[in-house]
């Protein structure tokens, strides 16, 4: 597997609010098998990813996924505006985790796990090469060679702290059959969300103010103008003689938005090749976590986690953009590694000098480990 699959997933006519554009995804039938609810936490929380290593953000909610077959309902939530208050540290084991099974289910087999979401795609993409120099040349500090990348740091907005997106979420129309949704902030993808069933994407809806965006959506929200709302042109009205013929030619319409939606705005997400790593399997469905190429000569690329059922269509998605700096950030470190962390070869490779790869090293706030 090396890309997105919305197998399934029919893209809707999109709603604006300034700035904001959503795009509706929505099934025929839910993914049968898999429901997915929501853990409130609301605090600053440390995860033991690995003995000695942690990882430490403020983590609004966990999400539980339940595969046991059991249409159970999701558990309700609402749009919360509140921002976190106090330094209160929830301590949770691992980023996916087991959970005991329902009380009365036979057999004692493991049929749910808790996950956090975004967090464990943006963990794996600070464990990016995070041992560091394996080989210790001579350019690299003994504290490079003992800690590597230790610590490492990212940041990100609340989607609070993004203008126009509460108001969009706040007065967006669900669709029937709706299990996802395509965040636009001056038409740039911001992120991806996808689920199994209509009833999860009802109360998991609101938690899209509560995900991490980017820097560069950010400040597309302080600074982009309004984009152009969806209108279906009907053309020559001579050819609208019933109503059948005013729904056929909206349809029409509908489609062509579509197949240009498709082809254009997604397709950065949609069109490129992924790295994948399997963090969970949960009988028929997986759980990955994927990192893009950080190619510097591309528009925006994502990082995210996907669960897929066993035909490998789309379940769960939900995906972060990066910020140019954090693309830069990840060539860097891929093309380091993959020269062994030799400065002159890695140079040669890109075509520049090994002052320049330094350099590099430096603005991307890695120099202490350089000598």
């Amino acid at each position: 597997m090396t890309g997105l699959d919305f197998t399934g997933l029919t893209v809707c006519p999109a709603q604006v609010w300034g700035g904001v554009r959503l795009v509706p995804l929505v099934r025929e039938e839910p993914v049968p098998g898999l429901r997915l609810h929501r853990e409130v936490y609301d605090r600053f929380g440390e995860v033991l990813v690995s003995p000695g290593i942690g990882y430490v953000s403020y983590i609004p909610h966990g999400l539980v996924a339940d595969w046991s077959g059991e249409q159970s309902a999701s558990y309700g939530t609402q749009l919360d505006t509140a921002r976190p208050t106090g330094m209160a540290v929830v301590r949770h084991h691992r980023m996916v985790k087991r959970r005991p099974s329902k009380k009365g289910q036979q057999g004692g087999a493991v049929t749910r796990c808790r996950f956090l979401p975004l967090h464990l795609a943006m963990e794996g993409y600070l464990a990016l090469h995070f041992g560091g120099p394996a080989i210790a040349w001579n350019q690299w500090s003994q504290e490079a060679l003992r800690q590597g990348l230790s610590p490492r740091s990212e940041a990100a907005y609340l989607g609070l702290d993004v203008p126009g997106l509460a108001d969009a979420l706040r007065v967006f129309e669900i669709h029937p059959g709706q299990c996802g949704l395509l965040v636009y902030v001056a038409d740039a993808l911001a992120a991806a969300f996808v689920v199994p069933h209509p009833d999860d994407y009802r109360a998991l809806h609101p938690t899209l103010l509560q995900d991490m965006y980017g820097e560069l959506i950010h400040q597309y929200g302080h600074f982009g103008a309004p984009v152009p709302d969806f209108e279906a042109r009907l053309g020559d009205e001579r050819h609208i003689g019933t109503l059948a013929d005013l729904r056929a030619a909206a349809r029409a319409q509908e489609r062509a938005w579509r197949e240009s939606h498709d082809s254009v705005m997604v397709r950065e997400l949609l069109g490129t090749s992924y790295s994948f790593e399997r963090v969970y399997r949960m009988a028929s469905f997986d759980m990955y976590r994927f990192l893009p190429p950080f190619r510097l000569d591309s528009g925006g690329q994502h990082i995210g986690e996907l669960i897929t059922d066993h035909k490998g269509r789309t379940a769960y998605l939900k995906t972060f953009r990066l910020a140019p700096a954090q693309i830069r950030r990840g060539h860097l470190l891929n093309s380091l590694a993959g020269n062994d962390w030799h400065l002159r070869r890695t140079a040669e490779q890109l075509g520049t000098t090994p002052e320049e790869i330094v350099r590099r090293i430096r603005a991307a706030g890695f120099g202490a480990l350089l000598k």
